[in-house]
């Protein structure tokens, strides 16, 4: 299949977890590409206003919950027959004391609710949608710590390792259908994806971020990971074969420096 870049114009783009950060970036990014862009979130007042504001189309989605999940797939297949493009963007990162009896297993259910299960229900509620379209697109968001651990976050860094190879998985499944798998690999992005990471000089500025990502669509059509040169350090280290090096830096740093 010759891969057009979903950056082209005439594309309708789902983006669940876009009100904010890294989604909202790119949502903005890609409507100004001459895409149909559909926002998802939990909050009705920040989707009307980012309407308002921005003229995207909105539904209200709790990536959290199945029943909303299915719910919001099926009023975003009815309202934009045309989708061909799920960004699944929503995501959340704890930080976890895992030496505590009972300080950590909240946190690390919410994060792989949210993170792992969220994205395997979307593509469930969506993909016979996306196998009907002629030129179609999953994208999938991992993270440069899905391959060098932060001591911090435990469950994020796997559920991002459960990310990358249940991309690596389904692309191989999707092969022979009109379905490709993208893999979107951040690495600390200057966010609220932690407080304080959006101040931290650890972290890529947002907006560097989203528009080296929507170059890196555009030039590399055939890629199956979007990997910014900032995630290199983490994505390389155990092909490099520094990996014990890399974990070690990323270890003695800021607690940010790897999201």
């Amino acid at each position: 299949m010759n891969a057009q870049p979903i950056t082209n114009g005439g594309n309708t783009i789902f983006i669940p977890g876009a009100t904010s950060g890294i989604g909202l970036a790119l949502a903005l990014r890609l409507q100004a590409k001459g895409n149909t862009v559909i926002i998802g979130g939990r909050r009705a007042e920040l989707l009307e206003e980012l309407a308002r504001e921005h003229g995207f189309a909105t539904v209200a989605i709790d990536t959290t919950d199945a029943a909303s999940i299915r719910s919001a797939a099926t009023e975003v297949i009815a309202r934009h027959p045309d989708l061909n493009v799920l960004v699944a963007m929503a995501g959340i990162m704890r930080i976890e004391d895992w030496q505590s009896a009972d300080g950590f297993l909240a946190d690390a259910e919410a994060v792989v609710t949210t993170n792992v299960l969220g994205p395997i229900r979307l593509i469930a509620a969506l993909i016979e949608q996306l196998r009907s379209r002629p030129d179609a697109a999953i994208v999938t968001v991992s993270s440069g710590l899905a391959h060098t651990p932060l001591r911090p976050t435990p469950s994020y860094n796997a559920s991002k390792a459960a990310i990358h190879m249940l991309s690596e998985s389904i692309r191989l499944q999707l092969a022979d259908t009109s379905v490709r798998v993208l893999e979107l690999v951040p690495p600390a992005v200057a966010t609220d994806l932690l407080p304080g990471q959006a101040q931290s000089p650890f972290a890529m500025p947002l907006d560097a971020f989203a528009d080296e990502v929507i170059s890196l669509l555009e030039t590399q059509p055939e890629a199956h990971e979007i990997l910014v040169e900032n995630v290199k350090f983490l994505r390389f280290a155990e092909v490099r074969g520094d990996y014990d090096q890399v974990v070690g830096t990323l270890n003695t740093s800021d607690p940010h420096a790897g999201a």
